[in-house]
């Protein structure tokens, strides 16, 4: 029996910024169907970060979301009775996904401030290399490296 084919849907670039990657990450951020809060929080978090760095937000988000970015990851195997961790090599898509999850995982996480001010403070960090997003993808990256002795098991 086939699967269902699963339909690419195009994305419409966002209103203020004419970026399609931000119009994926508010879609990520959105809870509920409340787009417009998630468009608030936003553009909210980019004020606040050309208030912080007087420098242009889009390239501060696009940046952090690089630098969040896995390259490589592990998915669990089973060979033989037992389970491997395999390292494989993360598509493109998924790669912005998961750099989206741990970069909203990373701001609500912290409490007492608002969700832009935190969103604000992970992009900054996340531009220059540092934060937790970015300290999920380097353990990611120590996992798939912990375990290249199975990547001949990779299909």
């Amino acid at each position: 029996m086939r699967r269902k084919r699963k339909f690419k849907r195009d994305i419409k670039p966002d209103p203020m910024h004419n970026s399609v990657l931000l119009a994926q990450f508010i879609n990520h951020l959105m809870k509920g169907g409340k787009k417009s809060i998630a468009q608030k929080i936003i553009y909210r978090t980019f004020d606040l970060i050309k208030e912080k760095t007087k420098k242009e937000p889009l390239d501060i988000f696009d940046l952090a979301v690089k630098n969040a970015s896995p390259l490589v990851e592990v998915r669990s195997r089973r060979i033989g009775g037992a389970r491997y961790q395999v390292p494989r090599e993360v598509r493109g898509e998924r790669k912005i996904a998961l750099s989206f999850r741990w970069l909203i995982q990373a701001a609500a996480g912290g409490k007492g401030k608002s969700m832009s001010e935190k969103l604000a403070e992970e992009f900054i960090l996340a531009s220059k290399n540092e934060g937790t997003a970015v300290k999920k993808k380097e353990e990611t990256h120590k996992i798939a490296d912990a375990n290249k002795a199975f990547a001949h098991f990779g299909w």
